[in-house]
């Protein structure tokens, strides 16, 4: 694979030696026409050729070979794989698993757990790289698909403003949703399942299958699963008139990422977790690949002999 422009590379540039193809024909088509020139020249009467034909073909002559050996041409630039470079997403979709549990009620973040952690996820979904698909699932005392993986940031924007609380925290659950989802978006050509979770939660699982068997599937799956701790020690929640209090469980979503590779993350404030969540939408990052424009190139070429083709018949009646 070698350069051929900033955003152009040929992947099988060897195949250039082809154009010796052309060239040849090029070259036994100027040494024919000297040849034919010099010996009307030298054998026939010139006026005698003006009075017989005086409407030669000229230039057109000579336009049907260009065009004709231009076709071989782009033939051959066709055959060396040309491909422009092109920026794709690392992840080409990311989960977003939301923790809708009661206890984000707690206002020892400003103005509450669930309010801060909604504006850093509407952060997220403005860094994340064009081009990623982002769902979003919602755990409570269930987990639940609220949104298929999406490129519409509008349409991400409008289901985080719509979350609602619950009772309890099915970590386990969200997880084998978000896999799940994952799963259900693997790409058309068979490929395995591609992306990664993002776990944000304030608690510990108290409902549903548990954690670790999840992150351990996850592990299995080739899934990163990227936790968010939010919240202090000190918050608590009024329950039918008792408060209760909800501590960050930071050691069980650590054990979770750490088994599937992802990253760890703690916030204590709005501040905090917007940071986060920022670093976590840049962190997805792009990489480039070469988009082969072969198909582009060969029509190209097949209407360039297509047109040679036409000129030939239109004025000498014969197919080059």
């Amino acid at each position: 694979m070698i350069p051929f422009a900033p955003d152009l590379q040929f992947l099988a540039p060897e195949r250039f030696l082809l154009l010796l193809v052309p060239l040849a024909f090029a070259a036994l088509y100027l040494v024919r026409h000297r040849r034919r020139r010099a010996y009307i020249v030298r054998y026939t009467d010139p006026d005698l050729i003006d009075a017989v034909a005086p409407r030669r073909p000229g230039l057109r002559r000579h336009l049907v070979a260009g065009v004709y050996i231009a076709a071989i041409v782009l033939i051959v630039v066709a055959a060396a794989r040309p491909a422009l470079a092109t920026e794709v997403p690392n992840e080409p979709t990311v989960v977003l698993a939301f923790d809708t549990s009661i206890s984000m009620e707690a206002t020892d973040v400003t103005p509450s757990r669930m309010a801060a952690a909604q504006e850093a996820a509407h952060r997220f979904i403005e860094v994340v790289p064009a081009g990623v698909r982002v769902g979003l699932v919602a755990f409570d005392q269930t987990a639940r698909v609220v949104i298929p993986p999406t490129t519409s940031h509008v349409v991400l924007d409008r289901a985080i403003d719509r979350l609602s609380l619950g009772q309890g925290t099915a970590i386990g659950e969200a997880i084998y949703t978000s896999l799940d989802l994952l799963e259900s978006d693997t790409p058309a050509d068979g490929g395995s399942a591609a992306g990664s979770i993002v776990l944000m939660s304030d608690g510990e699982t108290t409902v549903g299958r548990p954690a670790e068997p999840a992150a351990r599937e996850a592990e299995r799956r080739g899934i990163r699963i990227s936790t968010v701790a939010f919240g202090t020690d000190h918050g608590s929640v009024v329950v039918d008139f008792m408060t209760v209090p909800v501590p960050v469980d930071r050691e069980a979503l650590r054990d979770i990422a750490e088994t599937t590779g992802g990253k760890v993350f703690e916030a204590e404030s709005a501040q905090e977790i917007v940071s986060v969540f920022e670093d976590l939408g840049e962190g997805v990052g792009t990489r480039t690949e070469p988009r082969e424009i072969t198909d582009s190139l060969a029509i190209a070429a097949l209407v360039t002999a297509a047109v040679a083709a036409a000129g030939s018949l239109a004025w000498f009646a014969r197919i080059p």
